[in-house]
């Protein structure tokens, strides 16, 4: 089937190898302009162009026109961003970073960086060695934006990455001589080498070779040098062109050759440049020769093509086209997409073509509508996801509206089918049309497109300040505003002079985005005072709501008061320790302290952290503060580490009494004298009684024998009976002095009962003397001891008066007298029979 749409500027270089040429725009290029004198260097991606006056050239300068070069940076649609006067050393070269950062090479090996609006970024040298350019080349490597400079010496020296500029010689061994015609720079599996072309040899050389090959290209045409080499986008491909006009295709290590083409043509030519479509074989592939006012496509199968223009030309390539810039228009070479070619090529019978045709008769009204669909009823999913692909290829938005409405109108006929891809496209054409609206001036492609990813594309947009439609992107594709929002703070930040106006603008912002979570003002505030504006930094930082960025900013910008407030707001620990360590190192000592009095939970952090690490500062605190019960505190405590208690116990009381706490300061004056009762016994006794309590050393003396010095510290310390005699019970039955227990236990009542008496003997497996004190046991309990000391006879008579059948049973179960165990059976039967 034939449909001639779209294809008036379609040309085959092969076998269903078809190229177009598609018009962007019309250059809005300044008079000033003209090509034929100035040197080109543009940006992939649709970035910007740098143009400057060729130094080779003689240019009649108007009068007072300075001889320095002028490079003069424009959009894809020549609409000048800025202008840079070069005032520094002779230049060599330019090109452009990832970034989209102009690099500036020097004669003298220094490289500058300067962004699109010639603002200058950084500056680094090649090498102390290196003091003599002659030539250089910008490449991409695997790392980032290399850059190789050869030196009037013919000495190469490489930079894989100018973000960490160090620079490397190619090879000691390398021998150039003047026959040195061309070179460039190939990027293969991680490695960076060099395509020298002298005579009619190459030599391919990678960074530590020790043996060259040289390479003389087959050809059936004689030649004597190279005047040109290529290597295509993606450095699968070399180029090169001869002093006789004939070109030569083949792999980047020169080990297979496409084809070998004769132009016919004598004069030198101006750009040689691959047009590739992003695929690794060689059959869909062109090179184009640049010419004065020609173009010379040449294919992989040896058709060539040719276009003339009124003015000169300048050769962009990308990763997928080549985009020619002229003094009028801006164009885009590329091969035929597939899905555009089963659609639109000639004496086409795909199945995305009937559909696209029965799209087309259904709009007409047609019965053959029908028709068209019955012939593609198995392939229309194919013939949907064709129409759906060669709308994102298409530059032109009404094309793009009729494929992507003849994949609608196929897919409602299909059951199941899954609309992903057709929803992202869609989205994706809306976004790239904006993009390539005059008034943005980014012409990439689809694939240009989801090789980028739009988070790239966002910050390209950023860079170029188009804010507003870099967040209404964001937001139709559902990606995070925040760094757009950030990088819109940082131009009002450095280029607005109102700090308060500034403040309040960017507030109104972020407040109003609308975003999940609040935007942060940390980075914000951060860049404001890498620039100096301090006092807009520490106002950004009190609105941001995340305290654990807020407050060690604000430490860095001196605002330790404001750190320690929001700090101690968030409640979190390091956080306040943070604020309140940096405050004491960085403040007077007497301000410190006076400031922290006012935050109560900082200074009770600070108090223990005192306490950890330095006592002499928690007492004076303390001091300060007249708080005499920490006074007191912490001087008890310390006097118990050190060990002199002695001697502190005084200042403890008084402190205590201070404090209002009297049974405190009793407790210490009780201390003291305890203290002083242990040193007397220490020397009368020799042993040690330091550290005792009084429990303690009631109970020593008692095992020492000495009651009478006991019964004293008793009286003195207002010990209670109860428990004098149970110190003296238990003394009694550890010493097994049976005698005094028997002694004390008859001398008068006792405080504590006879149950700890008959307890301490059975401790001690002394039945016969627990014997002595069971019948003075209190009747409650007599019934358990007697069981306790396995006296079960007289436990029996004393359960059958307090008619405990329970206990009856028990003494039943554990004794093994038969007469005992018939006496208690009767005891049972009679307590039963009176129930």
């Amino acid at each position: 089937m034939s449909l001639l749409c779209n294809t008036g500027d379609w040309f085959t270089l092969g076998q269903g190898n078809a190229f177009r040429k598609i018009e962007l725009y019309t250059m809005e290029w300044p008079g000033s302009i003209n090509l034929e004198h100035m040197r080109v260097y543009a940006a992939p991606y649709g970035g910007p162009i740098a143009v400057v006056k060729d130094p080779k050239l003689f240019v009649k300068l108007d009068g007072g026109a300075s001889t320095r070069p002028i490079i003069r940076i424009f959009n894809c649609v020549g609409k000048l961003l800025s202008s840079i006067n070069w005032d520094c050393g002779n230049l060599v070269t330019l090109g452009w970073s990832d970034a989209e950062e102009l690099i500036g090479v020097q004669d003298d090996g220094t490289i500058f960086l300067h962004d699109m609006f010639g603002n200058f970024v950084h500056k680094f040298s090649v090498g102390k060695d290196v003091t003599d350019v002659a030539d250089a080349r910008i490449f991409t490597s695997a790392s980032g934006t290399g850059v190789a400079v050869m030196t009037s010496g013919f000495k190469i020296y490489i930079l894989n990455n100018i973000k960490d500029p160090k620079s490397r010689p190619l090879s000691e061994l390398l021998n150039l001589t003047s026959s040195l015609t061309c070179w460039e720079m190939v990027c293969k599996d991680r490695t960076t080498s060099c395509l020298l072309a002298s005579g009619n040899e190459i030599t391919l050389v990678r960074h530590g070779d020790n043996a060259f090959t040289n390479t003389t290209p087959a050809m059936r045409h004689d030649y004597q040098s190279i005047s040109l080499l290529a290597v295509s986008f993606d450095h699968e491909h070399v180029a090169l062109l001869t002093n006789t006009g004939c070109l030569w295709m083949g792999s980047w290590d020169l080990k297979r050759k496409y084809c070998e083409f004769a132009t016919g043509r004598q004069e030198q030519a101006n750009q040689l440049v691959w047009c590739i479509d992003g695929s690794t074989g060689p059959d869909g592939q062109a090179v184009i020769v640049c010419y004065a006012h020609l173009l010379l496509v040449v294919g992989a199968s040896g058709e060539s093509s040719v276009y003339t223009y009124d003015t000169p030309v300048a050769l962009i390539p990308e990763m997928d086209c080549v985009r020619v810039l002229t003094n009028y228009c801006h164009e885009l070479v590329q091969r035929v997409p597939p899905s555009t070619s089963k659609i639109f090529g000639i004496n086409i019978s795909e199945p995305a073509s009937f559909l696209f045709e029965a799209h087309r008769k259904f709009r007409d009204r047609s019965h053959q509508s029908d028709e068209y669909l019955c012939l593609i009823q198995h392939r229309l999913p194919a013939a949907v996801a064709d129409c759906v692909q060669a709308a994102g290829h298409e530059f032109d938005p009404s094309t793009q509206k009729c494929l992507i409405q003849a994949a609608y109108f196929g897919k409602s006929f299909l059951s199941g089918y899954d609309c992903t891809d057709y929803i992202t496209m869609c989205r994706t054409l809306k976004v790239l049309n904006v993009l390539r609206d005059r008034n943005v001036g980014i012409p990439i492609t689809i694939q240009q497109f989801n090789h980028l990813q739009p988070v790239v594309i966002l910050d390209r947009l950023v860079f170029r300040k188009y804010y507003g439609l870099a967040i209404h992107i964001a937001k139709y594709l559902k990606l995070q505003e925040t760094r757009i929002l950030e990088h819109w703070a940082f131009q009002k930040i450095t280029h607005d002079k109102n700090d308060d106006e500034v403040a309040r603008k960017i507030a109104a912002k972020f407040s109003s985005a609308g975003l999940r979570e609040p935007m942060s003002y940390a980075n914000v505030a951060d860049k404001a005072q890498q620039i100096g504006k301090t006092k807009l930094a520490i106002t950004l930082l009190e609105m941001e709501t995340k305290k654990k960025l807020q407050v060690p900013l604000l430490l860095k910008l001196g605002a330790c008061e404001k750190a320690l407030i929001a700090a101690t707001q968030s409640g979190d620990i390091d956080l306040i320790y943070m604020a309140i360590l940096e405050m004491k190192n960085t403040t007077a000592l007497a301000k410190f302290h006076m400031t922290i009095r006012r935050y109560p939970l900082a200074q009770n952090l600070y108090k223990k952290y005192c306490q950890l690490n330095s006592l002499s500062t928690l007492k004076d605190i303390h001091s300060q503060e007249d708080d005499f019960l920490s006074q007191a505190e912490l001087a008890l405590r310390e006097a118990l580490q050190l060990g002199n208690l002695d001697a502190s116990i005084p200042d403890i009381s008084g402190n205590y009494r201070k404090a209002g706490k009297q049974v405190e300061a009793d407790l210490a004056d009780e201390t003291k004298k305890l203290i002083r009762h242990q040193k007397l016994l220490q020397d009368k006794y020799q042993k040690d009684f330091f550290g005792l309590a009084l429990h303690a050393m009631v109970r020593k003396l008692l095992q020492l024998g000495d009651q009478r010095y006991a019964e004293k510290l008793k009286s003195e310390f207002r010990m209670s009976d109860r428990r004098f005699w149970w110190l003296r019970v238990q003394t009694y039955a550890d010493n097994y002095q049976w005698e005094e227990l028997e002694k004390l236990g008859r001398a008068k009542k006792s405080a504590i009962g006879y149950e700890p008496f008959v307890e301490v003997c059975l401790a001690k497996q002394n039945v016969t003397e627990a014997k002595k004190y069971l019948p003075r046991c209190d009747e409650e309990t007599k019934l358990k001891w007697y069981l306790r000391a396995g006296c079960y006879a007289d436990a029996a008579t004393i359960a059958f008066m307090q008619k405990d059948i329970d206990s009856l049973l028990k003494i039943h179960d554990h004794c093994n007298d038969s007469a005992l165990m018939a006496k208690v059976e009767n005891m049972i039967g009679q307590l039963s029979s009176k129930k």
